[in-house]
């Protein structure tokens, strides 16, 4: 099988490829323009979930349906991303940013004025194409801009505002919707990727690989998204057709039939989506295991909780982000000193950390709150517990899962993380219809106490996996316990 080409072959300093700084390109402003449109495409991931009802009741639709407005985008956004990235490679990253930020904007536009279900989540799907045409390249564009010491800082900034974009995203569109209408969770985007274009055609610094190759495997790309699509498909109706139903018992078998000739289109292909000897890398391999099991929990435990405090507390669009807003503040306050602590003691104990800590919020909201609001004595708690968890996480993993790779292939694993990151948000999204779906009143509290518990654990499960053995490159022995600077994941 011949070596694909990275994802992202990013310049280094001093490469003839990389262009001289002149007085226009500021390095700082570059890194803000390039995170905040992170910020933008990372924050519609979640800034639907708190408008969840109200789209449902604009619509008349049901939950299971709606479901797929936030589905299609991340099954979208995980399927092209290692496709964005060769793209940008070859044609230009800043041209292949600006053109994401513009089809980002007419996506967001479409969105906005969708008159049906149906077409909100093409819209959705079509949004995510070229929202992943912008996390690939926006790195690309930082990282030679920052050699040396330097460099751990940006990205260091640069993944913090994407976790805290998901965080933040349900009290963000709980005020769009409460003071405007759901739709501007949509529209807002397109004045805001406006002024990021003109102001990106005047600072970013165009470069490309000339050796880039063409784009990878098409037959894997449609595979990516059909697998996770079938199966997510199948969780979410059983509830309802019934487990033994044959279009539940046909999605299943689709996803199991699909699943090895994914793994056989990624085995012979010469430019395959998912390089699958990047998993003989054991680092790699357990710490995107984490990072899918982490990944289902957040997603999961985002949605099911603005849901609970409309559904059982009663509580308004925006009482709902406010009472949940706790917890993504604390995520936005230690995102970026988390990765300066991963660099100093390793990633291992930061990340079991994170694990104990999502645990232990999410135990307090399953067997502490009821179907009484009780805010500040059971509620407060468990959220900032939970963000702590997201803080000491989300900002970790990435860097942790490309950390044992040679430079030349970090792009390209990048690129897989951040799917495997979106396919848990697919799963966690599922697994919460699945479970809570439209129950009544009555069953309410038990199914979300329910998937507490299991977002609980699988949080938890995501801690403990990073701490299992890993053999150290060049050795044959166990990794130093303190792998500080490379276990963090830090470029150097």
């Amino acid at each position: 099988m011949s070596v694909p080409e990275p994802a992202t072959s990013l310049p280094r300093h001093g490469d003839p490829r990389r262009p001289a700084p002149t007085g226009g390109h500021s390095p700082l402003r570059i890194l803000a323009l390039s995170s905040f449109g992170v910020f933008v495409v990372f924050l519609d991931t979640t800034i639907v979930n708190v408008a969840f009802e109200t789209i449902s009741h604009s619509f008349d639709t049901t939950a299971s349906k709606l479901a797929w407005v936030l589905n299609a985008y991340s099954l979208a956004f995980a399927a092209i991303l290692v496709p964005a990235g060769r793209l940008a490679d070859r044609y230009g990253r800043k041209k292949i940013f600006l053109i994401g930020l513009g089809g980002f904007a007419l996506m967001s536009a479409l969105c906005g004025l969708a008159p049906t279900p149906g077409v909100l989540i093409a819209g959705r799907a079509l949004q995510a194409v070229f929202a992943a045409l912008v996390v690939p390249t926006s790195l690309a564009l930082v990282l030679p801009e920052f050699p040396g010491a330097r460099r751990h800082v940006a990205v260091g900034t640069w993944g913090a505002m994407g976790a805290a974009a998901a965080a933040c995203g349900p009290t963000l569109g709980a005020l769009l919707t409460q003071y405007a209408s759901w739709r501007w969770i949509f529209l807002v985007n397109v004045p805001i990727c406006a002024a990021m274009i003109v102001s990106g055609g005047r600072i970013l610094r165009e470069s490309r690989d000339p050796h880039a190759g063409g784009i990878p495997d098409p037959v894997a790309v449609v595979l990516v998204a059909a697998v996770p699509a079938a199966l997510s498909y199948a969780v979410i109706e059983g509830p309802t057709r019934g487990w033994s139903s044959a279009v539940v018992i046909a999605a299943f078998a689709g996803a199991v039939v699909l699943t090895p000739l994914l793994l056989w289109r990624s085995a012979t292909a010469a430019r395959p989506v998912i390089d699958l000897s990047l998993f003989r890398d054991r680092q790699f391999s357990l710490m995107n295991l984490a990072m899918l099991l982490f990944s289902v929990s957040f997603f999961g435990m985002l949605l099911s909780n603005v849901i609970f405090l409309q559904q059982v507390w009663g509580y308004s669009v925006l009482r709902a982000a406010l009472a949940g807003a706790p917890g993504p503040l604390l995520v936005a306050f230690i995102a970026r000193p988390t990765s300066g602590l991963a660099a100093r003691i390793g990633f291992r104990p930061v990340l079991l950390l994170g694990g104990v800590t999502w645990m232990a919020g999410s135990v307090l909201l399953a067997a502490g709150v009821g179907a009484s609001p009780h805010w500040a004595t059971h509620w407060l708690p468990a959220v900032l517990l939970t963000g702590a968890g997201i803080g000491l996480t989300l900002p970790v993993q990435a860097g942790a899962a490309v950390a044992s790779l040679p430079d030349h292939r970090s792009g390209t694993g990048s690129a897989v993380s951040q799917s495997f990151r979106q396919l848990g948000a697919v799963l966690g999204i599922s697994l919460f219809v699945a479970v809570v779906g439209d129950s009544g009143p009555a069953q309410a509290v038990g199914a979300f106490q329910h998937v507490w518990w299991v977002f609980g654990a699988l949080g938890l499960v995501s801690g403990l996996i990073v701490c299992l053995p890993v053999k150290a490159r060049g050795t044959g022995g166990p990794e130093p316990a303190g792998a500080a600077g490379e276990s963090a994941g830090i470029p150097h």
